[in-house]
């Protein structure tokens, strides 16, 4: 599975509600594990969620999905 290809996954999910908003997604080892991909691939999956503003990162705190309303 490509980058591209868990970035799609999650933002369907997110679409669905799988993955509320203002809710945190699974750590990059549990998206690793759920995959079955590195750490590094679920990373660039990530970066591209939080380019397109999918999602967004707090430092200590996880990664959280984007209020569609901010």
């Amino acid at each position: 599975m490509t980058y591209r290809q868990i970035a799609d996954d999650i933002a369907a999910r997110i679409a669905t509600g799988e993955y509320p908003a203002e809710t945190k997604i699974p750590s990059y080892s549990q998206l690793s594990v759920l995959y079955s991909v590195s750490i590094a691939t679920v990373q660039r999956a990530v970066m591209v969620l939080h380019a397109k503003g999918v999602i967004y990162g707090e430092p200590g705190r996880g990664v959280f999905v984007q209020n569609p309303d901010t």
